[in-house]
């Protein structure tokens, strides 16, 4: 887990889950020892650091988090758990595919690396869920993502202490059908070809994760802390691929054109940051 991550969150309604884990989730929205609202993605971090530092590293805790990220609306409760030792096997076993295994060992103990794929291993055959309930993007946010949301749903917080976010929260219902209809203009104006398959993979996830009253939340992450406020204040990324979408259902190409390029030079420069001295 890197500090310059964008984070997609669902948030489940605390219905959704058992009686057994309503009880701990109910128990733990009410304890005065969890990690607040403004500081939680900073504890995330600090716990991912811990392990990394470690001799030998660890990729992943023994335990399953007790943690989650924690919103109320209306009154009602929505728990996104943390999962950490989830995504840490899935992450491990994305980045132990990606090399060959002498390689892998550079960055982990050959043990360390066993220990991790032999618990991923054991887990998935007892037939536990496997998918977690948040996804993650260093350095970029993938254009799908910006589908979801609209405009007014955007939340901006910049101050001269350690808080600077930005985020969008909606309904899971309402990203579904906005995806739904942007794969539908692209495929009647542009062809099949046009729904990538990132697009392709998000749709399913949140057709398989989401509960039907969840909600759903892109949250710029840690890549506010590499970015001036004036980026900030005139990142309208939402805004610009919804505008793109409708341009393109009217056939203006060449409006379509112009949000694209915006779009492509504003991210650009922030991918350039992951190289800089």
């Amino acid at each position: 887990m890197l500090p310059y991550t964008a984070y997609l969150r669902v948030y489940q309604p605390i219905t959704a889950f058992s009686p057994r884990d309503r009880r701990h989730w109910e128990g733990y929205a009410e304890s005065a020892d969890r990690p607040k609202r403004v500081n939680a993605l900073a504890a995330e971090h600090a716990e991912s650091l811990g392990r990394t530092i470690a001799t030998p590293p660890v990729v992943a805790p023994s335990e399953e988090s007790g943690d989650a990220y924690l919103r109320r609306v209306n009154e009602r409760l929505y728990v996104c758990p943390w999962q950490t030792r989830l995504r840490c096997w899935r992450a491990f076993e994305e980045f132990a595919g990606s090399m060959p295994r002498a390689q892998l060992e550079a960055f982990v103990p050959a043990r360390e690396a066993d220990r991790a794929e032999t618990g991923y291993r054991q887990w998935r055959a007892s037939g536990a869920e496997a998918r977690p309930g948040i996804l993650s993007s260093t350095w970029t946010i993938p254009i799908p993502w910006f589908v979801a949301f609209e405009p007014q749903e955007r939340c901006l917080v910049l101050s001269a202490g350690r808080t600077r976010t930005l985020l969008y929260l909606t309904r899971t219902a309402q990203a579904r059908r906005r995806l739904d209809h942007t794969a539908a203009v692209l495929r009647e104006r542009v062809g099949e070809h046009a729904v990538s398959a990132a697009a392709e993979r998000l749709t399913e996830w949140l057709a398989t994760t989401a509960h039907p009253e969840s909600l759903l939340e892109l949250d710029y992450g840690g890549l506010p802390h590499l970015l001036s406020d004036d980026h900030l204040s005139e990142d309208h990324s939402v805004g610009e691929v919804a505008e793109a979408v409708e341009a393109l259902a009217k056939g203006d190409a060449a409006r379509v054109k112009e949000l694209r390029e915006r779009l492509t030079r504003r991210w650009r420069s922030v991918r350039a940051l992951e190289h800089a001295n």
